[in-house]
C-alpha cells in the first residue's frame, strides 16, 4: 500500500468516526418529527444528502481546508489567522477572540455528548438479538457505561497500540454501509430521486415550521464535520479530503438504503440495525460487533480532540494550566490530560443515565455542533473578506446562512433537552472568561519592573553581596519586565547566585515550531534565556535547557496567593489553587524547584 492509501485510511479511523456512526441514529430521530410518507421520505433523504453537500464539503473540505496555518486547522488556528489581518482594528480582535471562546467551549459541550449518543445507540442494537428481546433499558444503559468506563480508564496508557486498527475497522464499517445501502435501495429505487434538490426544497415549502423541528433532527447527519479541519494536523488535508470522497457517497446510499426500508416498513424503530437484520439475520450480530467497534472509535477521536484543544486552550492562555503526561515516546502530540479525562467520563455517564436512551439523547444533540459550525463559518468569511476574494466570501456568506438555520432549529429543542449542550458549554466558557479576566487583573496589580531599571540594581546587589554557588533559572512572563517576585528574592532578600538566568517563554500565532534566544551578556552574573513556541507544540522544557547547557541548582517561580471578598476574584483564587502551577505543567524536577509566594489583594 502508498503512503498515500495509508494515510487515507488511517484518516477513516482518527477523523470520520463521529460522521460516520451517524446513520444509526440520525434517521430514526427525524422520524420522531413527521409521519414516513413516500414524499416525506425523498424530502428527507434529500435534506440530509444536501446537508452532507454543503456543510461538510463545502463548508470544511472546500474551503476550511484551505485555511490552515503550517498545515494545522481548527477554531483557534482560525482566530490566529484572522487575528494576524486584525491588528490594528482592537474591537474585531475582541470580537473574534469572543467568537473563539465560545466555540471552544461549544466543541467541549459537544464533546461531552457525542461517546454518550454514540456507544448508547449502538448498544441498544443488543435488543433486535432474537433472544434479547426483553432486555431492559436498565440493563443497555449498564453496558453503555460499562463500555465508556473502560474506554476512558485505558486513556492513561495511550490508545498507540491499537489505533493501528481503527482505520480498517471504519474501512469495514463504510464498505458494510455501502453493501448493505444498496441491497436495500433495490427494494425500493424510487428513493434514488431524493438526490435531487428539489425534494428538500419542497419539503421545506409545503411544511413551513415544522420543518425547523425536522432541521434539528437532520443536523445529526453532519455532526463530526469540524473533525475534518481541526484534525488536519495529524494527517495533512490530502489524505482527508480523499478520504471524503470515499465517505460521503457511502454515507448517502446508507440513508438511501435506509429511507428504501422506511417506506416498505413504514413502522420501524432504530432503521438501520432494523434493516441490516431484515436483510441478514445471521449477519446482525457481526454487525452490532462492528457498530460499537465504530462508536467506540467515535469517541476515542473526540476525547483525543478534547485533549488537544484544552491544551491549546492552555498555551494560548485560555485554560489554566493543567498536568499533561505524554503516552507515546516518538509522537509528542500524543498526549493525556488526567483531570479533563475523569471529568468528561464523570459527565458522559451523567448524560447517559439522565436522558436513558439514545433516542432521548438525539433531543439534546446539535446545539453545541451547530454553533461551532456557525462560528467557523463566521470566522472563515471574515478571513475572505480581509483577502478580498469576493467568490469564496459569498460562498461563506450563504453557509452563515445554512448553518444559522440549523442553530434556530437546535435552539427549538432546548425544553426537550438541549439546554444541556448549553449547560455543559457554560462550565468552560465560565472558567475562561474569569480566567482571562482574573490574569489581565492579576498582571495589572503585580506591577512587573523593567529590565532597564532593574539592571543597574542587580549589578550592585551583584557586585557587594556574597553569591550562592551554581546557577539559578527565574522564570519571568516578559524578558523585558522582570517579575515582582525576582526582584523581591534578588533585591530585597538578597538571593543571589553565581550566574542567574532569566527564562521567558512566549507562544506564537503559528501553530508549531520552536526558536530559542540566549543572551548571555546583559551583565555580569546576568542572563536572558527567551523561547518562542508554537500554540500547539509539546515542549520538554528541561531539554531544551540541558541543550544549551543550562544545568541549574534551583528554579524559582512566582506564586500568586489571591486574597478577594469579590465572588469572581474568589473563583479566580479557587483556579489558581486547583490547577497545577508553572513549573508541575512543563515537568520540571521537582527537586530542584522553589515557588515564591506573593500576596494579593484584588
Amino acid at each position: 500500500m502508498t503512503i498515500a492509501g495509508s494515510k487515507i485510511i488511517k484518516s477513516l479511523g482518527l477523523v470520520f468516526g463521529d460522521i460516520g456512526t451517524s446513520p444509526i441514529y440520525t434517521l430514526g430521530a427525524i422520524l420522531l418529527f413527521i409521519l414516513p410518507t413516500v414524499k416525506n421520505v425523498l424530502g428527507l433523504l434529500s435534506l440530509i444528502i444536501w446537508s452532507l453537500f454543503f456543510v461538510i464539503t463545502v463548508q470544511y473540505a472546500w474551503l476550511a481546508m484551505h485555511l490552515g496555518v503550517k498545515g494545522e486547522g481548527g477554531t483557534i488556528v482560525l482566530k490566529g489567522l484572522l487575528i494576524s489581518y486584525l491588528k490594528k482594528n482592537s474591537r474585531m480582535v475582541s470580537l473574534v477572540s469572543l467568537l473563539t471562546i465560545v466555540g471552544v467551549a461549544l466543541f467541549m459541550g459537544d464533546g461531552v455528548i457525542t461517546p454518550a449518543i454514540s456507544i448508547l445507540s449502538a448498544v441498544e442494537g443488543i435488543q433486535l438479538i432474537p433472544g434479547f428481546q426483553g432486555i431492559g433499558s436498565s440493563f443497555i444503559l449498564l453496558i453503555a457505561i460499562v463500555i465508556a468506563c473502560g474506554l476512558f480508564i485505558i486513556q492513561k496508557r495511550g490508545t498507540e497500540r491499537i489505533a493501528w486498527a481503527f482505520g480498517p475497522i471504519m474501512l469495514i464499517w463504510f464498505l458494510t454501509l455501502t453493501i448493505t445501502g444498496i441491497l436495500s435501495i433495490l427494494s425500493a429505487p424510487e428513493v434514488l430521486f431524493a438526490v435531487s434538490p428539489q425534494y428538500a426544497v419542497s419539503f421545506l415549502w409545503e411544511n413551513g415550521f415544522i420543518s425547523f423541528f425536522v432541521l434539528s433532527a437532520v443536523v445529526l447527519c453532519v455532526t463530526g464535520g469540524e473533525a475534518l479541519y481541526a484534525d488536519m494536523g495529524h494527517l495533512g488535508k490530502e489524505p482527508i479530503i480523499s478520504a471524503w470522497y470515499l465517505v460521503f457517497p457511502a454515507l448517502v446510499i446508507s440513508y438511501l438504503g435506509q429511507g428504501a426500508f422506511v417506506l416498505t416498513n413504514p413502522e420501524v424503530h432504530s432503521v438501520l440495525f432494523n434493516m441490516i437484520k431484515h436483510e441478514s439475520v445471521i449477519f446482525y450480530v457481526p454487525f452490532l460487533v462492528l457498530s460499537i467497534a465504530a462508536t467506540v472509535i467515535a469517541s476515542q477521536a473526540m476525547i483525543s480532540g478534547m485533549f488537544s484543544i484544552v491544551y491549546q486552550g492552555m498555551t494560548t492562555h485560555l485554560l489554566p494550566k493543567l498536568r499533561i503526561d505524554f503516552t507515546s515516546p516518538d509522537l509528542r502530540s500524543q498526549i493525556y490530560i488526567d483531570t479533563v479525562n475523569w471529568l468528561l467520563l464523570f459527565a458522559v455517564i451523567i448524560v447517559m443515565v439522565d436522558f436513558g436512551t439514545s433516542e432521548n439523547l438525539a433531543s439534546a444533540y446539535g446545539l453545541a455542533v451547530t454553533g461551532t459550525m456557525t462560528i467557523s463559518a463566521i470566522l472563515m468569511t471574515l478571513i475572505f473578506i480581509q483577502r478580498h476574494d469576493r467568490l469564496k466570501t459569498l460562498i461563506a456568506l450563504f453557509l452563515i446562512g445554512v448553518d444559522g438555520v440549523f442553530l434556530f432549529s437546535a435552539f427549538l429543542k432546548f425544553p426537550s433537552g438541549a439546554y444541556w449542550s448549553v449547560f455543559i458549554a457554560a462550565i468552560p466558557l465560565l472558567i475562561i472568561l474569569i480566567f482571562i479576566k482574573g490574569q489581565e487583573r492579576l498582571h495589572a496589580v503585580l506591577q512587573p519592573v523593567e529590565l532597564a531599571t532593574f539592571l543597574p540594581q542587580f549589578q550592585k546587589k551583584y557586585a557587594s553581596l556574597k553569591k550562592v554557588e551554581g546557577t539559578a533559572v527565574f522564570f519571568t512572563r516578559d524578558p523585558l519586565n522582570i517579575s515582582s517576585y525576582i526582584f523581591r528574592t534578588i533585591i530585597k532578600d538578597e538571593i543571589i547566585f553565581e550566574d542567574n538566568i532569566l527564562v521567558s517563554i512566549k507562544i506564537s500565532e503559528a501553530p508549531f515550531g520552536i526558536t530559542t534566544e540566549f543572551d548571555q551578556d546583559l551583565v555580569p552574573g546576568l542572563h536572558s534565556f527567551h523561547v518562542t513556541t508554537g500554540y500547539m507544540e509539546v515542549i520538554n522544557l528541561e531539554k531544551i535547557l540541558r541543550e544549551h547547557e543550562i544545568d541549574e541548582r534551583v528554579i524559582f517561580y512566582g506564586i500568586e496567593n489571591i486574597i478577594s471578598r469579590q465572588a469572581i476574584w474568589i473563583m479566580y483564587g479557587a483556579i489558581k489553587r486547583l490547577t497545577p502551577d508553572f513549573v508541575q505543567f512543563y515537568s520540571l524536577p521537582s527537586d530542584k524547584i522553589h515557588g515564591v509566594i506573593t500576596r494579593i489583594e484584588m
